[in-house]
């Protein structure tokens, strides 16, 4: 799932031109995740650290945050074979401290660390009780950032090559094969112990270094799974968890594609409905022409890519993973139309490649090892090989190559159908997994029930990423303690597009005061207060 939206995303999904569908396929070879048991290795010394917090010497992030690290095992089944450093950053809070509330921004593959220092000024609220602290979970950002490096004769990570031709399930089935050794060849050791499981494991390691007794914790869509998980691990352990954009627990690779399909096609009408009233659009103002004129554009780029502003080629997915960006709320609508404009009038691919990577230069650069990097170091694909690396951790179906051969024509029209633009996208993220060790079993089997201190989950009517079902769904199967928030407005998450939403989270978080039950809060601009349950 997508990170949380912003006005200037960060590097996320496909960081970067070029990263086409077989940039995508760059996610890393995972190893099978245990799930958690009894007779566990003894933990003590990693229990017993303490965060020291210093100013950060990364150039990236504002002067007043503050960094740190915190040590996990490589392995939790066995902590003496190797340990893993995870970045923190923080805002100390502002007044007294009841300790700290850890964010995630979701993805999954999206930095926290970077996250914080870009978008702090949304959580500064949160400051009046807490030490506000951005984490990178392992594989992500600057911990041990997994990569899949560049193909032989390419000039950089992010150009791997043309999509992937669905006709020829051989040729795909050896591609994704290639880029697999590829991929684990690039990564390190992290690579076999990423995904999930680990990280809520990772998350009570770092709960315990703060110095605080329970997991005060806010995460966004890809984040709400990794909150869900850790209720399920620890749930003696939870505090206050507000969790925004809520993932499915239950869905597999291939559901969650077709639905996230299906609620991008909807977000890309929604903005060209609004295009076609401004003379500007680049795409006319007659409605049905301009979303035939998107497909045209997509497929001719598909077939003739152009030359990327930063080096290697820019095709039709490339196209797509950028309008994706730009669709995760109404606010970016206006950046989007203005990308769109130079590309379809001048063919120059710079805003819309700006528009995908934040308009930030891509960093290049890449140091194996279970070592903490800089910013500037953090490969051009993280962000895309962790996001696969971690779903296909996490997701236990494995089709074989003959029933994939056999389904993929069916795929492509089942994908097809829930959008022209994104179906092709989407279904290539699914196939990533081919190849790949079984994913753990313990999200869907296991976490359901959970015992713990009342949650807040958040889902959003219009969210194009995390439909509005998922939160219900999820609710359902976390049991009494999910209390559930209706937010009524558009968007992929509330917390920064909804005042409403915003307040709500921040009194639970920061005072203990849950909204009732099955209570929304209007879309903004539409007046009034959080009303009773939703019919």
């Amino acid at each position: 799932m997508p990170a949380v939206p912003r006005t200037r995303p960060a590097l996320r999904r496909c960081a970067g031109a070029g990263a086409v569908a077989l940039a995508l396929l760059g996610a890393g070879l995972p190893a099978a995740v245990s799930d958690t048991g009894g007779g566990q290795p003894d933990l003590t010394r990693f229990y017993r650290q303490k965060v020291r917090w210093t100013a950060c010497k990364d150039v990236e992030l504002p002067k007043d945050i503050q960094c740190a690290k915190v040590t996990v095992p490589l392995d939790y089944a066995q902590p003496a074979a190797g340990t893993l450093d995870l970045a923190l950053s923080r805002y100390r809070a502002t007044g007294r401290s009841r300790g700290s509330v850890l964010l995630n921004f979701g993805g999954p593959g999206g930095s926290g660390v970077s996250g914080l220092g870009q978008q702090g000024k949304d959580f500064l609220g949160l400051t009046n009780g807490y030490d506000v602290v951005g984490f990178d979970p392992r594989g992500v950002g600057r911990s041990s950032p997994v990569s899949c490096g560049a193909p032989e004769g390419s000039p950089d990570a992010a150009s791997a090559g043309e999509p992937p031709d669905l006709g020829r399930p051989p040729a795909l089935m050896k591609a994704l094969k290639q880029l697999t050794l590829r991929c684990t060849r690039n990564s390190g050791p992290v690579l076999a112990h990423i995904g999930t499981v680990n990280a809520s494991r990772d998350l009570d390691v770092i709960r315990q270094a703060l110095g605080d007794s329970k997991l005060n914790y806010l995460g966004f869509s890809y984040g709400t799974r990794l909150g869900a998980v850790y209720a399920a691990q620890f749930p003696h352990n939870v505090g206050r968890m507000a969790l925004d954009g809520v993932d499915t627990l239950t869905e597999s690779l291939a559901e969650q594609g077709v639905a996230g399909a299906r609620g991008q096609q909807t977000a890309l009408d929604d903005f060209l409905g609004w295009c076609v009233t401004d003379l500007g659009c680049p795409f006319g103002q007659d409605r049905r022409k301009a979303g035939e004129a998107v497909v045209r554009l997509v497929r001719s780029l598909d077939k003739d890519p152009v030359p990327s502003d930063f080096g290697g080629s820019f095709s039709g997915q490339d196209l797509v993973a950028a309008i994706g960006q730009g669709l995760y709320g109404k606010e970016l609508w206006p950046a989007l139309e203005r990308a769109l404009a130079t590309l379809v009038e001048d063919g120059d691919t710079r805003a819309v490649e700006n528009l995908a990577s934040g308009g930030h230069a891509l960093p290049q650069g890449h140091r194996r090892g279970a070592g903490l990097v800089d910013g500037s170091e953090i490969p051009a694909d993280n962000l895309s090989a962790a996001l696969m690396a971690i779903n296909c951790a996490d997701d236990p179906d494995r089709p074989s190559a003959e029933r994939l051969t056999r389904d993929v024509a069916r795929l492509d029209e089942e994908y097809q159908r829930a959008s022209p633009v994104f179906g092709r996208f989407r279904l290539t993220q699914v196939l990533l997994c081919y190849g790949r060790p079984r994913g753990t079993d313990f999200i869907r089997e296991e976490v359901k029930d959970v015992p713990s201190a009342r949650m807040l989950l958040v889902g959003t009517r219009g969210d194009p990423a995390t439909p509005y079902s998922w939160t219900v769904e999820t609710a359902k199967r976390l049991g009494p303690s999910a209390v559930v928030l209706d937010n009524r407005g558009d968007g992929h998450t509330g917390y920064t597009s909804s005042t409403c939403v915003h307040a709500k989270v921040d009194d639970f978080l920061l005072y203990g005061t849950l909204p009732p039950d099955g209570s929304s809060c209007p879309a903004d601009g539409d007046g009034g207060a959080v009303t009773g349950s939703p019919d």
